[in-house]
């Protein structure tokens, strides 16, 4: 992320609002923003639209559920943790770029097969650790569905929208390894707005 974002993110209040939006399902109001940081409505406002400029949040105008048609009230502001992806690497570095022929090179080899064994040599190590725990090491932000776990984040994103089958075939056989060993499955299961791959409790039964 930027410099400026970094600062941003320097200041506590700041950085339970960000937390707290970035970990929602959902878009996140002044009100319930302010509550969960346990600070007034127009401290968390001001904060809130603090992040949105740095485009660490987006901001979103709406009306509150339950309200329609005349009189329901103007839109109010809601806000979602931003799409955007922020690095800083000082000097400069382009790995996006190395990943990307690496990538692209794999797929005219026909490499799939081999990328998959060798990710499964990287998976995140438990060490006695709960799976979640290690999972969000990495960097996946889980949470529990039910008896689902999904993955908010996709560490690797921005090539797995460019090169899915490859990148998502290598995550899932990064997570099989570890899931098995914690008593979970894993599978593939994309969805819109989070990672590939979820995991289902193993049936002992």
């Amino acid at each position: 992320m930027s410099i400026e974002a970094v600062a941003l993110l320097h200041d506590p209040i700041r950085r339970r609002l960000y937390d707290y939006v970035a970990a929602a399902d959902h878009d996140v109001s002044r009100d319930e923003a302010a509550e969960a940081a346990e600070i007034k409505r127009p401290l968390a406002a001001f904060h809130l639209d603090k992040l949105a400029e740095a485009g660490l949040l987006d901001a979103v105008f709406r009306r509150p559920e339950g309200r329609s048609g005349p009189g329901s009230g103007r839109p109010a502001k809601f806000y979602r943790r931003a799409d955007a992806e922020f690095a800083i690497t000082l000097p400069a570095r382009d790995y996006r770029t190395l990943a990307t022929v690496l990538a692209e090179a794999t797929e005219y080899a026909g490499l799939e097969a081999a990328i998959e064994k060798a990710a499964a040599a990287h998976g995140p190590a438990l060490e006695g650790r709960d799976l979640l725990d290690a999972l969000r090491e990495r960097g996946y932000e889980p949470y529990l569905d039910g008896e689902v776990i999904r993955l908010r984040n996709c560490p690797f994103h921005r090539l797995a929208v460019d090169f899915p089958p490859l990148v998502c075939g290598m995550n899932l056989a990064l997570l099989t390894g570890p899931a098995n060993e914690a008593g979970w499955i894993a599978h593939m299961d994309a969805a819109p707005g989070r990672c590939c791959v979820s995991f289902s409790k193993i049936n002992t039964r």
